[in-house]
């Protein structure tokens, strides 16, 4: 199989992670994979393996008017339709919103049919009016969508003009590959672990609340954030009001995530939305009990509620205090819970997930352009 995978940049982040670990299981498995990206190569934060072949087009300039951005994308659809019509790969796939739509339309009047995969519930993160309308345009022209839940699935069909849709979760890999910057996890009797960029979309200011309350009676007890991001300066400050500098952390990204799972005793996530939370997976396989906002979509697709974690009502800030106090009070139930978690390495096992992609793949590249 040769694989062209269009992604805007394998910068630190979900996405990117899952596309960089596909990649590498395919070329592992002999596939001809190229992998390029909107931006600079010097934005890349994950490895590929030396079979994977990578392009950096280097056309992410930001645009200033509604013109430029015509213009810049014209450009970068031009790049791609000549590198398709080079490469001739079997298949063409755009990894979230705005390559998916790139690729929609650069592959036309190749002969390569073309997917486009969704990594977050579209309707929480509106792409704004011009790429919302070329959503609608570029994705009945696809022979195939992915979303990661079946809510984001039905989205797709409902408002998208998606044809054929598929549901393939994110994988997991485990063991966790570690790289550059690496940081040892910090000896703390007790420490509550978050892992993802500093966003809104996070909803660490309420982590930061609920944390606040508990620490009072939870002593022992320490906060990481684990990730980089716009909002570290916002989220200092509310660290530093809330008197807490002592006991929460911004360590920044990390290459060997990993060694802060194993470090940790419990983890959680305060998303407002997701696509399909790579960490929260990642974090269940090594072992961690999870508290999880039970926000659009992912983490009830992930948690099994009372059986390896707790999943709590979105802006529900009493709920979300009493499953962490729950959980950091009982170390028993913290073990109980941890012992089954580590059942989502089998039930996100990259070949399982990789097959469920590969079977796509041919069927696609069987039927051709439409």
């Amino acid at each position: 199989m040769k694989l062209f995978i269009l992604v805007h940049s394998l910068s630190s982040g979900g996405a990117e992670r899952v596309t960089s670990s596909l990649a590498n299981y395919w070329a592992k498995q002999g596939w001809s994979i190229t992998i390029v990206t909107i931006a600079a190569l010097e934005k890349d934060f994950y490895s590929l393996d030396s079979g994977v072949r990578r392009v950096a087009l280097g056309l992410d300039q930001p645009s200033t008017s509604v013109w430029h951005a015509l213009r810049h994308n014209f450009q970068r659809v031009r790049h791609l339709r000549s590198l398709i019509r080079r490469e001739q790969p079997d298949v063409v796939l755009g990894m979230m919103s705005t390559a998916s739509i790139l690729v929609s339309l650069a592959a036309q009047k190749t002969g390569v049919p073309a997917i486009g995969s969704e990594r977050i519930h579209p309707p929480a993160l509106p792409l704004g009016r011009v790429w919302e309308r070329l959503r609608r345009f570029a994705y009945p022209h696809l022979q195939a969508v992915v979303a990661q839940t079946e809510q984001s699935a039905q989205w797709l069909r409902d408002h998208a003009g998606a044809r054929n849709v598929r549901v393939i979760p994110n994988p997991v890999t485990y063991p966790l590959e570690s790289h550059e910057p690496r940081l040892a996890p910090p000896r703390a009797q007790r420490s509550l672990l978050a892992v993802g960029r500093l966003a809104p979309q996070k909803g660490y200011e309420r982590l930061l609340a609920a944390f606040s309350e508990l620490a009072p009676d939870f002593p022992e007890w320490q906060l990481y954030i684990v990730g980089e991001g716009a909002d570290r300066q916002a989220l200092e400050k509310n660290i530093l009001d809330l008197g807490l500098t002592g006991r929460i952390r911004l360590p920044g990204a990390v290459g060997n995530v990993a060694d802060w799972y194993r470090a940790a005793d419990l983890f959680v996530m305060t998303s407002r939305f997701e696509g399909f939370p790579n960490t929260l997976a990642e974090a269940l396989s090594y072992g961690l009990p999870a508290v999880s906002v039970d926000c659009d979509t992912g983490p009830r697709d992930i948690i099994r509620h009372g059986v390896d974690g707790l999943l709590v009502p979105q802006n529900d800030q009493g709920a979300l205090v009493d499953a962490l106090a729950s959980l950091m009070a009982d170390e028993d139930l913290r073990k109980e819970y941890g012992q089954r978690a580590t059942e989502a390495a089998q039930r996100f096992a990259p070949q399982r997930i990789a097959d469920m992609w590969e079977n796509l793949f041919r069927q696609v590249a069987a039927d051709g352009p439409k």
